[in-house]
Parts: structure tokens; C-alpha cells; sequence
């Protein structure tokens, strides 16, 4: 089935849809204040399948390398492994003493193993957000500070490239990451949107390296050039986009997670999960190096 207008792809309806994954032939996402880990077919609209349910919010999910069925977790104050059979097992709690009530948020694996975990207060504080880089082995890094709802990362297919939002300031900036170490150098403004626009929220890369971005209270997505020009637009039956990525049939099938939260009153597709079809694929999703222990 070709999709040339965005379609909903479940009759579920989400609190918060966000951290989507397209990984071993599905889709992975997340309802984000619930805890939970849901997956679905990209063939064809099918109902959500919960995977885990944590009793503490659920940010987003890596796929580990070489451990079917296990996954890395943002979850609560920290992050956590999920293993296919038995309980979430702690790897760090990285907010947890916090002076301000804290939580984690959107996550990724990196293309060379690396974990990226970005945290916000639940008052949504200025600066009381960080992206946080673990690697196995090594003490947890904040990796960029002073941030107020980070949403991304998103890194191109050589990792050398990452772009991470700042949702309510409208934010999008773009890094030179060091593949051997993961350091960041050279941080430089990509993207400054307008209210108007809606925030940046989930992002990916797709194999011609434009980025595609989900507008928070936008009602749409983007796709802008590696220039920072908007490339093309598409309007969405759904106010809160919140996450994004590329898969199905060829990895063009580009999936969209939206949200109910907040809304005094919730339109019949906001919370659905959304698809349509594009012309050019998304990238494998990047696996996470197992954690030490």
C-alpha cells in the first residue's frame, strides 16, 4: 500500500507518543508518561503491542547490539536495561538528586555504540535540562548543559553529525561529534523557529542527510536541506507531534507519534499514531554497545 497522505496507523490513541524506533522489521515507540514499550507492523495499520510497562515515565529506547530483544531505557531519573526475559536492571541514575523534580527524555543510540539521554525538569525550568553520553566503561557525561526540554539527538550515518532541539525555545542546533571519543566541538546554530512554527521535537536523518523534524503544537512535520532551507512540509490531522522516524517497506515509510497531553480539548487524531509514505529512505536505527556488567 502506498500512503500519499498522512494516515492513522492504529486505533490506539497515546498520552504522549514519542522515541520511535524502526528496529528488526518493526516499529518501536513509546507512550512516554505511562512507561510504556509498545511495537507494530509497518505493513499495514495493526493495533499497538505493549512490550514492558514501567511505573516510571519511559523516555525512549536503543536496541542493544548483538542482544535480541534487549534495550537500553531513559526511564525515571536514569537509564535502564531492559532485557528480553526478567526486571529492568539500573545502569545510572543520572538526575535522580537533582535540585528540581527531574525526569528523563528523549535517547538514541549513536552510529559507534553510544548512548545520548537528554533529562527536563517537570516544570519545564530554563536550563534545568542536560543531553547526557554514556559509554560502557565510562563515568556518564553531560555532554550539553544549560538546556530546557532536549529532544533529539540525531546523528547522521557516520555519527560524526549531531542535531539536538530545544523544544520551547525553538532551538535546533548542529554539533561536529569526535567518533573515537564522542566529544562535541564545534556547536553552531541550524534552526530558529518562531512560535508559530510549533517546537522541534523528534527528529531523524534520512539517507540524503535532510532532517526531518515533528512540530510540537505545529500540526506538522519538516524536512530541511543540510543548509538549514526548508525542503517540504507536511500537515498533520494532529496538534502535538512529538516523535518521528523512517521505516516500513524500503525505510520510506515515515512514522509519527502525537500526543494528547496538555490538550484542553483533544481533536479525534490527536494521540494517534500517524504514517506517509516519501521518496527518500530513513537510515538504520544505531544500536547501543551492551553496558558493562
Amino acid at each position: 500500500m502506498e500512503l500519499t497522505e498522512p494516515t492513522v496507523w492504529s486505533t490506539d490513541r497515546l498520552e504522549l507518543g514519542e522515541g520511535l524506533r524502526w528496529v528488526d522489521d518493526r516499529l518501536v515507540l513509546v507512550d512516554l508518561l505511562a512507561g510504556r514499550l509498545l511495537e507494530t507492523d509497518g505493513d499495514a495499520p495493526t493495533p499497538l503491542r505493549e512490550l514492558r510497562r514501567l511505573d516510571v515515565p519511559l523516555g525512549a529506547v536503543a536496541p542493544v547490539l548483538d542482544r535480541p530483544g534487549e534495550w537500553l531505557a531513559a526511564a525515571g531519573t536514569g537509564v535502564r536495561v531492559l532485557p528480553a526475559i526478567g526486571d529492568p536492571r539500573p545502569v545510572a541514575d543520572l538526575v535522580g538528586d537533582a535540585p528540581e523534580p527531574t525526569r528523563m527524555n528523549d535517547a538514541v543510540a549513536d552510529p559507534h555504540g553510544r548512548f545520548w539521554a537528554g533529562s527536563m525538569t517537570y516544570a519545564m525550568a530554563p536550563g534545568g535540562g542536560t543531553l547526557f553520553r554514556l559509554t560502557p566503561g565510562a563515568e556518564p557525561v553531560p555532554a550539553v548543559t544549560g538546556l530546557t526540554i532536549p529532544n533529539g539527538p540525531a546523528f547522521d550515518a557516520s555519527g560524526t553529525t549531531m542535531y539536538l532541539a530545544d523544544t520551547p525555545l525553538g532551538q535546533i542546533d548542529r554539533f561536529t561529534v569526535d567518533p573515537g571519543t564522542g566529544a562535541l566541538h564545534g556547536r553552531e546554530p541550524f534552526l530558529r523557529l518562531s512560535p508559530a512554527d510549533g517546537g522541534p521535537d523528534g527528529m531523524t536523518l534520512d539517507a540524503a542527510d535532510h532532517l526531518w523534524i515533528a512540530l510540537w503544537g505545529g500540526s506538522a512535520v519538516r524536512r530541511y536541506r543540510p543548509d538549514g532551507t526548508l525542503d517540504r512540509e507536511i500537515r498533520l490531522p494532529a496538534k502535538q507531534p512529538a516523535g518521528i522516524c523512517l521505516g516500513g517497506p524500503d525505510l520510506r515509510r515515515l512514522f509519527i507519534g502525537t500526543a494528547r497531553v496538555g490538550l484542553d480539548v483533544a481533536g479525534p487524531q490527536d494521540g494517534a499514531l500517524l504514517a506517509v509514505d516519501v521518496e527518500v529512505p530513513g537510515l538504520p536505527a544505531a544500536r547501543a554497545a551492551a553496558p558493562i556488567g
